[in-house]
């Protein structure tokens, strides 16, 4: 799913509000998100996953064509964890909670 069908999602099953506001809903939640990542602060959506920041040593690494060795500088990357029941429900164990 795409952000443009997540937003169809939602404003079609709250027919009560505009897209736009939608739209502007799921922006600012995506921004927040960016935004504590980018502190270095964790996000967790009960049910759903947390969302924290981990860093990558530097290292050396090999241009796949050539073979040839290159340095990859130190890096923080996002990491997505899945809550408990959002791993049951796509393991069929919907708890019904």
């Amino acid at each position: 799913m795409i952000r443009s069908e997540l937003i169809q999602k939602i404003a079609d099953n709250n027919p009560h509000l505009l897209q736009r506001d939608v739209e502007r809903i799921v922006t600012t939640i995506f921004d927040e998100i960016t935004g504590a990542l980018s502190r270095g602060d964790r996000v967790e959506l009960r049910g759903f996953g947390a969302f924290s920041v981990k860093r990558r040593d530097a290292r050396t690494g090999r241009n796949p064509r050539t073979g040839e060795a290159v340095q990859v500088e130190q890096k923080y990357v996002p990491f997505f964890k899945t809550g408990k029941l959002l791993r049951d429900r796509l393991n069929g164990l919907d708890n019904g909670g």
